[in-house]
């Protein structure tokens, strides 16, 4: 892609953070529905899995985000609810092999999971392997959809230049993703309204846009749904709701 096509959907990216908001402010159970409520901490025990999960089906977020060895216990305590059990797929760093990345999805959707966000393969996309890049969203991705799961592609955005940016975007579209998103929230830095726009430029409106990392406040959740995500991931949903509400704010659940 030549520097006269990026100059342009950066452009376009800009306008849109620019442009007006096209609709009033969003009441408490539509933000909830747009909520990853995540807690992927390494040392997250089952308490506080459970906490989470109770908290998820109390507030009527979209899902629970946790690591794969949670999602049993999530989709027990989760049965019977609207809310959908999400884990991660090659978590956080996305060099693990292709293969293996198959079979974890595999796996975690016969223990209960029914979205997976997976890491791209960032070295290969910063050595201009898109093929491979491509190939790696694509075995998750069929892995998912045979099984009527979603699936979303992390890109860690704040590793990534501009060019690399839209490169990875396009590979996980062109590799049937349902959604792209920013941050592991491990990596430098989180989402940023910036690259949420560029996001929603490039793949258009057909495809998911999932703001995550550092997403703590109410302002900055409207300010990635009008750069055009349609899921926030955090841990800090509850006290989000509670700003809505006009209530005090709470501690969030766990850092993201």
């Amino acid at each position: 892609m030549d520097s006269t096509e990026i100059d342009r959907l950066l452009r376009a990216a800009a306008a849109r953070l620019a442009a007006p908001a096209a609709s009033p402010p969003l009441a408490a159970p539509a933000i909830a529905a747009l909520i990853d409520h995540t807690l992927l901490k390494p040392e997250a025990s089952r308490d506080e899995i459970s906490k989470l999960c109770r908290e998820a089906a109390r507030f009527g977020f979209a899902s629970v985000c946790i690591n794969p060895c949670y999602v049993a216990l999530a989709a027990e305590l989760l049965r019977g609810t609207p809310v959908k059990v999400c884990t991660v797929i090659g978590f956080p760093l996305g060099a693990t092999l292709p293969q293996v990345k198959v079979y974890e999805a595999e796996e975690c959707i016969k223990a209960g999971a029914q979205e997976v966000d997976m890491v791209q393969n960032i070295g290969a996309l910063k050595s201009g392997d898109d093929d491979a890049v491509e190939r790696d969203i694509a075995g998750v991705v069929a892995a998912a959809h045979r099984a009527g799961a979603i699936c979303k592609v992390i890109l860690e955005t704040a590793l990534l230049f501009t060019g690399e940016k839209i490169r990875a975007f396009l590979a996980a579209q062109r590799a049937g993703a349902d959604f792209v998103k920013t941050s592991t929230g491990f990596g430098p830095a989180g989402a940023t309204a910036e690259d949420v726009a560029l996001m929603r430029v490039v793949v258009g409106e057909h495809m998911g846009v999932k703001a995550a990392g550092g997403i703590r406040t109410l302002a900055d959740l409207r300010k990635m749904v009008h750069a055009g995500a349609t899921r926030i991931g955090s841990s800090s949903g509850v006290k989000i709701l509670e700003e809505a509400a006009g209530a005090a704010p709470s501690a969030p659940t766990a850092a993201y």
